[in-house]
């Protein structure tokens, strides 16, 4: 399953601080649908993720009835963005 969606990077405090991008209600929907053939354990879903020219593995967190996307400092520092500005997910399920 391929999935494509805009969403604003925004900045978890929390005791291990890290940058997100929340995934839309539709995808999630999707997600949720497949989530029991590809997830590995409390509702993490593996996938291949692209933001601009930059590509990366990691795992969708279920968070609040919905998916968010963890995005790493090299994949910010590569793309230039920041909290708060808006960037094209794309994700690809890893089975």
């Amino acid at each position: 399953m391929d999935l494509e969606f805009q969403g604003e990077l925004w900045f978890w405090r929390g005791p291990a601080p890290w940058h997100f991008v929340t995934v839309p209600d539709p995808q999630c929907d999707e997600l949720e649908a497949a989530s029991s053939l590809v997830s590995y354990g409390w509702g993490m879903i593996p996938v291949a993720a692209r933001i601009g020219r930059t590509d990366w593995t990691t795992s969708l967190w279920p968070k609040d009835g919905r998916y968010i996307v963890p995005v790493k400092a090299k994949v910010r520092q590569a793309e230039g963005i920041d909290v708060g500005d808006t960037v094209t997910v794309r994700l690809s399920l890893n089975a």
